[in-house]
This record gives structure tokens, sequence and C-alpha cells, in this order.
């Protein structure tokens, strides 16, 4: 059995005595009930995936897949191909956004080249590479079937490694210019939604910039055929080596029963591709925002998740997951840490009003 084949197999659906379990305690807090909404669906959830109706967090690792895109020769990113190994050298100095945010979160960030167009030398940097860069899709598929498997297979890999090591929730996070062009070719495939919907302005596009990104995905669409009912055929032929690769951690997570914190709209397109590949994964993914990129919106809803956060944020990198977390956390203290009713010695039934 293949590797992919072998973690689908394990990926379950969610425990459902220990949500109800779960949900009990919730009940029986000092509050009225439901009344820290979001708060105590994330309690639920993370019961569910766990199997403890008192979840608590341990380590919390930000995984950054890095791929190049061949894609960018149409002039579809405001910013040239380089910058995707000069961040990831950003990334393993400490300096970007999400150092910072994981930083304030406590969180690991792990860094991993599955596709960087030229070869970086780190030994911070995970290496699973499965080619330089994908082809360029307007003029036939991104990869080969083989290489988007393997890429999926490196990304479970690497959250496998992860959670060897100690930690209880995964954040998604990518790097790679050109990346929102893939994205937004996976969303129009799968919803087949207009083009206007799918497409935005990415690092910063002007109109021309903007109405060009949209020919280029409809032309790649065009000439490589690919198959919604496929996701594989999705992902070799329009999508990145940094997608395959999260979707590859977002399997590995759900196979292991690790919540996946899911970041922006590079992140929800390979949800997209886990999602089709095994449904149940989704029940162990966690929306951590909804993204200013203007097919992130439909994406969420199209796999059902609702975002934590608004923060008009369009970053990437794991910055919106980064965030998260520390409404995440705060959901397990209030599960763990509230009084009940009786032992705060609260009257519970309310007054009835004539």
């Amino acid at each position: 059995m293949s590797k992919l084949n072998e973690t689908i197999s394990r990926i379950t659906d969610l425990n459902k005595e220990a949500i109800k379990k779960a949900q009990q305690h919730l009940d029986i807090l000092t509050k009225p009930q439901g009344s820290l909404g979001i708060l105590e669906d994330i309690v639920k959830q993370l019961a569910g995936i766990t199997g403890n109706p008192m979840p608590k967090l341990g380590e919390k690792v930000v995984i950054i897949m890095a791929g190049d895109h061949g894609v960018v020769e149409e002039g579809v990113s405001a910013f040239p191909q380089e910058v995707t190994y000069q961040m990831v050298l950003n990334f393993l100095a400490g300096g970007a956004a999400i150092n910072v945010l994981s930083r304030h979160a406590g969180a690991k960030i792990v860094c991993c080249d599955i596709g960087i167009a030229v070869d970086v030398k780190n030994p911070d940097l995970i290496i699973k590479k499965v080619r330089h860069g994908t082809n360029n899709m307007t003029k036939g598929p991104a990869m080969s079937r083989s290489e988007a498997i393997r890429a999926v297979e490196a990304g479970i890999e690497v959250a496998e490694e992860q959670i060897a090591k100690g930690a209880t929730i995964l954040a998604t996070g990518d790097m790679g210019i050109g990346n929102t062009t893939p994205s937004s070719a996976i969303l129009k495939v799968f919803t087949g939604c207009p083009i206007e919907k799918a497409v935005g302005r990415g690092t910063g596009l002007n109109d021309n910039g903007l109405a060009r990104k949209a020919m280029v995905i409809n032309r790649a669409i065009e000439i490589n055929n690919p198959d919604p009912e496929d996701p594989i055929d999705v992902l070799s032929k329009v999508g990145g080596l940094e997608i395959a690769g999260l979707t590859g951690v977002i399997l590995g997570s759900a196979a292991h029963k690790i919540p996946v914190v899911i970041d922006g709209f590079i992140s929800t397109a390979a949800a997209m591709i886990a999602g089709k590949i095994e449904p149940k994964a989704i029940n162990y993914m966690i929306a951590s925002h909804v993204s200013e990129e203007p097919g992130h919106k439909l994406m969420l809803e199209t796999l059902g998740l609702s975002p934590i956060l608004h923060m008009k944020m369009r970053l990437g990198e794991g910055t919106g997951a980064a965030l998260a977390f520390h409404i995440i956390d705060a959901a397990t203290h209030v599960q763990s840490e509230m009084a009940t009713f009786e032992s705060a010695g609260v009257t519970t039934a309310p007054l009835t009003i004539d």
C-alpha cells in the first residue's frame, strides 16, 4: 500500500462520545449554555479529534512548505521568483511576520523545500524537493501525476516527523511566488465559479495584471482540462508543489488525530484537495481566518468551515493560523479552568417571570 493510501485509510470520523462529554461539561460551567460561541465549538471539535473531553494543547508547530511556479513567466505576480528562496532564508533567520507571530503564540516553525527553483543550503531547512519548481501550466501540466503524489507524501512525512517529536497541533504555512494563481485555478475547477470570483491581486497586481492573471488561469484550465472528480489530477495539472505538500500535512494530521489549523488562500486550496481526497479530513481542519483574497470565502464555504478571525490579512506564511493559536488555546483553558455551577455555588435555574 502506498504512503498516501495508507494515510487515507487511517482517517476516521470524530469521536462522538468525547464530543458528547465535552458538551456536557460546557453546559455546567458558570455561564449561559452556548454563550462562548466559537470557543465552545473549538472545544467540542478538539474533543472529537483527540478523544479527550478536556483537550489540552502542547507543542504547536507551523509547517511552511516552499515551492516555485513556472507560471510566473506569464507575469502573474508583482514580485520576481527569487523572492521565494529569499523569504525562506528570512524565515530561517527569524525575521518574517510568521516568525514574530509564532514566537508570540509559543509556536515552533519548520520550513520545508518541496520545490524551490534553486537549491537553498541551510542546516535548518527540511529538504523534500520533488523538483525545481513546477512547469508553466499554460503550456501543459504543472507536474506529473507521480510528482504530485510524491509531494503529497512528502507533506505527510513532514507532519509525521513533527508529531513524533511531540507536536499536538499543526498549522499550515506557504511560500511560493505566483501561488495564488494555481490556488485560484483549483477553486475554479472544483466550484465552476466565474473567474472574477476566483482570482485576486495576490502580491499587489494592478488592474492590467489582474486581467492578465485571470486570462492565464482560464488558459491553463482550458489546455489541461483537469478532472474535478480526481483531486490528484487537478493538483498535478494546475496546482503547486507547496500546495501538494500542505495537502499531505493536512492528511497526515488527520490520520494521527491531530488538529490542523488552516491558514489563508493557498493553504485552503490544499485543504480543498485534501477534502476531495478524503472528506473525513475536513473534520480535523480549523479555519483560522478569512483572507482578503476574494476566492477564500468561497473556498471556506465549499468546505463548510467557519473562520475564527476576520483580520483583512492576505500575507500567507501561516500568519493567520499563528494568530488563531491564541483563540484555540483560550478555548481549552475555558474547558479546564472555569468553575461549574455546583463548585462555585451558583444557582443554575433561571428565574421564571410571568
